[in-house]
Order: C-alpha cells, then sequence, then structure tokens
C-alpha cells in the first residue's frame, strides 16, 4: 500500500472534478474523510480513484441515462405490491402456529399459575 499526498490527490480530483462538470468542487476535511460538494463522506485513496474514473469517461452523460432507467425500475415494484399481500394471508390461515401462544405456554408450563400479562 502506498502512502497517497493529499495536496496532489486534491489538485488532481479537482482538475477532473472541473473537467467533468464544469465547474469546481467544493471539498470539506475532517479527520481523513473528504466530503465532496456537502455528499457522502470518503477517503482520500477513494478520491484518487474517483479522480482516475472522471478523467476516463464523461460521468455527467452516464448518469443522466441511467436516471430514467432507475426510475422505470421503481414503478414495476410499486405495481407489484398490491398481490404480495394476498399471497400472505393465505400462509396465515394455512398455519395454526402462534408465537405468543408459544411462549405463553412455555411459561406456564414453567412457573404453575403464572398468568399471561395482559
Amino acid at each position: 500500500m502506498s502512502k497517497l499526498d493529499k495536496d496532489s490527490v486534491l489538485a488532481k480530483f479537482t482538475a477532473a472534478y472541473e473537467a467533468a462538470n464544469g465547474k469546481a468542487p467544493t471539498i470539506e476535511a475532517k479527520g481523513g474523510w473528504y466530503s465532496v460538494d456537502g455528499g457522502k463522506n470518503i477517503r482520500l485513496a477513494q478520491l484518487d480513484e474517483m479522480a482516475d474514473n472522471m478523467g476516463s469517461a464523461p460521468a455527467p452523460k452516464k448518469a443522466k441515462a441511467e436516471k430514467p432507467a432507475k426510475e422505470a425500475k421503481i414503478e414495476k415494484p410499486k405495481a407489484a405490491k398490491p398481490k404480495a399481500p394476498a399471497k400472505t394471508k393465505a400462509k396465515k390461515s394455512a398455519s395454526s402456529f402462534s408465537v405468543k401462544d408459544f411462549y405463553t405456554k412455555q411459561i406456564q408450563d414453567t412457573n404453575p399459575g403464572a398468568k399471561a400479562p395482559r
């Protein structure tokens, strides 16, 4: 594992970010963690990897193309949700086992005369 120079990594990341997004990033450093534009905190090594990735491929075009696909995926499970509760109701009526009754019986077997809290 090689040690990274903080200044060189931040300069490299800033240059790659400006090239990809057209503006300078706001980088906040706190305790070895770095926050870019108020986003998720990441380590210096991750900033170095992100700089390499930004330099090789334009990020904004891919991000815009992926967003509609993700939204379409989100809508499909919503349509499928009404089917799931119908299946769970059938499972509940088919099984006569109840955890509440099991533990009540177990407590009464170990302590005769004990009452269930109600």
